[in-house]
């Protein structure tokens, strides 16, 4: 099956020709299909199967068909991320599904100049990619509306809910024209997540590649049981091995990420970090040497376990178990992209097991043993707690946890999610 027989406008098909994408993803074809006839969508599946393009397209082709601009500080599509990185990831996709074309896509997110995102937004876009809190910020500066905004989709919701964007999504829902399509794409489905698609979604078809927390088949696990203390001169020894290949090493804290980082320039790696305690610049910068090949090594805490999308990361590292199970599939999916094949490596400490037998539980396999003894869970032993991952801060051995700071459960909240009254869209896209 071609894009053209998914109903895609031929403009639209010869563009993504052009960028050499020919063959729709099982994702893509069973949501553009559905999309294209204006019904709500819960799309699940693993990061990396072109969740971007099954809910991009189907927006842009009905844009395109319209033929007018958008009116000043309007938006008429807006795709929500929890991530600065992910957030750009989509924007710089949609920007090259768009090229050419009439259609605007702009990208608003903490850590960059509002000033410069205020003036952007001035004329209107079609297509508005954003971190909910910037997106509030500008709001709350009456720099745009969204009462003339037809589209909306909640990309990787299972981590907004994780990260507590469920006030937000509370706070921009009600802003959003009654009459509108919605689409949620995950890779999860914690509990919650149907709480949040009977809120925001009416009637909505699912599509659903590989079960959800089931990783991709390419790539290749292992886990090496170590004592913490020796974790750093194992990952050393692994990465010797393979130097001239890209590896992303996650760890729980970003204190942390930057020691095990620091450490492995030391001793001669090509090494970066991003982490919640950079600026976007910084990060910016990073990323970009990352895929440039300038730096081989990338440490970083799950602000990277989605949207990196970099064909060529060949190792996965796991420094620290996350605390979150599905994560782990999420930071793993950083390799074995487009087709090629990776390896995932995780190093476990004793006080690490709950964490892996949660993961494997999600995953519903066991995670191949690389080296050591599987460590015994003791009688009373509790999962560690929260390190902060991207907003704790870690002390001691690099990638240790310190105390965490008091706070709720990931998306937890009294009250039932909310977002203002739903309504029924009629067959097709609306064209605004």
């Amino acid at each position: 099956m071609d894009f053209d027989m998914l109903g895609l406008a031929p403009r639209l098909v010869a563009k993504l020709a052009e960028q050499g994408i020919t063959d729709p993803t099982p994702i893509q074809k069973q949501a553009i299909p559905q999309a294209m006839q204006g019904r709500d969508v819960m799309g699940l599946a693993q990061t990396g199967t072109g969740k971007t393009a099954a809910f991009g397209l189907p927006m842009i082709d009905a844009l395109m068909k319209t033929g007018t601009k958008p009116t000043p500080k309007t938006v008429r599509g807006l795709i929500l991320a929890p991530t600065r990185e992910l957030a750009k990831q989509i924007s710089e996709n949609l920007t090259a599904y768009t090229k050419g074309s009439h259609l605007k896509v702009a990208l608003v997110v903490g850590g960059a100049g509002i000033g410069a995102q205020t003036k952007r937004l001035a004329g209107g876009v079609d297509l508005l990619v954003a971190t909910p809190g910037r997106l509030i910020d500008l709001l709350d500066r009456k720099a745009l509306r969204l009462n003339e905004t037809i589209y909306l989709v909640l990309d990787e919701a299972d981590q907004m809910l994780d990260m507590g964007f469920i006030h937000a999504l509370r706070q921009i829902a009600p802003l959003l024209a009654k009459d509108r399509q919605t689409m949620m794409f995950s890779a999860t489905m914690p509990k919650l997540m149907n709480e949040l698609a009977d809120t925001y979604l009416n009637n909505p078809v699912r599509v659903q590649v590989n079960p959800p927390g089931q990783a991709v088949k390419k790539i290749d696990q292992s886990v090496h049981f170590v004592a913490q203390a020796a974790k750093f001169d194992m990952l050393v020894e692994l990465l010797d091995a393979h130097r001239d290949e890209l590896a992303v090493v996650f760890g729980r804290t970003k204190h942390g990420c930057e020691k095990i980082y620091k450490q492995l320039e030391k001793k001669g790696f090509a090494a970066a970090s991003i982490h919640g305690n950079k600026s976007q610049g910084q990060r910016d910068r990073a990323l970009a040497a990352f895929k440039e090949g300038k730096v081989r090594v990338l440490v970083a805490t799950d602000v990277a376990a989605r949207g990196l999308d970099i064909p060529g990361v060949a190792f996965v590292y796991n420094y620290d178990l996350p605390n979150v199970a599905e994560n782990y599939v999420h930071r793993i999916g950083r390799t074995a992209r487009a087709g090629a094949d990776g390896k995932a490596v995780a190093l476990v400490a004793p006080d690490e097991m709950i964490e892996l037998q949660d993961i494997e539980k999600v995953m519903k396999e066991t995670v191949p043993t690389a080296s050591g003894r599987r460590w015994e869970v003791q009688p009373g032993q509790k999962k560690r707690p929260n390190g902060g991952g991207n907003r704790g801060r870690g002390r001691g051995a690099p990638g240790g946890g310190g105390k965490p700071k008091q706070q709720n459960k990931p998306g937890h909240t009294n009250a039932k999610p909310g977002g203002g009254q739903r309504r029924r869209r009629g067959n097709g896209p609306k064209a605004a």
